[in-house]
């Protein structure tokens, strides 16, 4: 562990306590806004495993924030499931559509592989639209939570936001610091490569598949209990996938640093230029297009040549026996 990931360590674990503690300092406006943003950068983090590591583009995420939000507005109001409990439980829904999803399309590549994730999302959509046990294109309310106070609801989803953090951030910290972080690495550099010298690049490209449709899903929930409603078009939006694209290839893919970074200035600009329009995405779209013609490591990679303290260090650097290893 080095110095600059010692502070960070500490800075994280601080920030994630603040999360927590949401409802003794900040509005319920503000803890909203720190719940977003926490969505953000989950579902951003998944889809950088996913084209960072495993090299498999997709689109279409919104089909496990949607499919799970719906499990647990279901469990929730129409079972009587406690809707804490219920986010929980709802990342088992995206679990097992990822499965045979993964089946269905783990033969495409490149391109082909994203228009069929993409097409997977808009089939949930049009299952969700036309279901008349989820209330169809009306969509749902999540009236049960007004059995619970302010406070209480204040509580809940600023611990849950919480957990949200630790279980992709921290959880993919810890994979990639692990031996099969090596081998996604080894992957994500040349997976033929890799193959050769032993790595079980499909079992592994399968396992990330379904981890980040599990953290996409858990970020959905989230997001959703805290939004009290949701419909088929925004459970199942586009633009899920197009702000965790934006998210990684700005601030940096294959790494949790620019995906931090990334969500940031997501996030702000959101808030600062929404007010005007969708002109504003325009000027996003062009800073993701610059971004992967001028500085494919993202804003994190241009600051890594200026000052190389890594955040979350994760390579390993060969050292003389009596140093030692990042």
């Amino acid at each position: 562990m080095t110095a600059s990931g010692v502070v960070a360590l500490g800075t994280g674990a601080a920030a994630v306590a603040a999360v927590c503690l949401m409802p003794l300092w900040a509005s319920q406006g503000m803890i909203r806004d720190v719940v977003t943003l926490c969505c953000y950068i989950a579902v951003a983090q998944m889809w950088n495993l996913l084209a960072g590591f495993a090299g498999l583009v997709s689109v279409g995420q919104q089909a496990f924030v949607g499919v799970a939000a719906y499990a647990m507005f279901v469990l929730a109001q129409t079972f009587g499931v406690n809707p804490f409990v219920a986010a929980g439980m709802s990342v088992i829904v995206p679990i097992i559509l990822a499965i045979p999803t993964y089946g269905l399309l783990h033969r495409l590549q490149g391109a082909y592989f994203a228009i069929g994730t993409w097409v997977v999302a808009e089939v949930m959509r049009l299952l969700a639209t036309n279901l008349s046990f989820i209330n169809g294109g009306a969509g749902m309310s999540l009236r049960v939570m007004t059995q619970y106070s302010a406070d209480e609801r204040a509580v809940g989803i600023s611990i849950l936001a919480a957990l949200l953090l630790l279980t992709t951030v921290g959880g993919s910290y810890l994979l990639l610091r692990s031996r099969y972080g090596l081998a996604l690495t080894a992957m994500r550099d040349n997976p033929v490569a890799a193959a050769s010298q032993g790595v079980d690049v499909a079992r592994l490209r399968f396992l990330v598949f379904v981890a980040a449709a599990a953290g996409s899903g858990l970020a959905g929930a989230v997001y959703f209990m805290a939004q009290l409603r949701i419909t088929p078009p925004s459970a199942f939006d586009i633009n899920w996938a197009n702000l965790a694209i934006f998210i990684v290839m700005v601030g940096g893919i294959g790494s949790i640093e620019g995906v931090l970074i990334g969500s940031l200035i997501y996030f702000f600009a959101d808030r600062w230029f929404g007010e005007y329009g969708s002109s504003y995405l325009i000027v996003l779209g062009l800073l993701t297009l610059c971004s992967a013609l001028f500085f494919r490591e993202g804003l994190w990679g241009l600051l890594r040549r200026a000052v190389d303290a890594p955040w979350f260090p994760t390579r390993r650097i060969l050292v003389p026996k009596e140093g030692h290893r990042q």
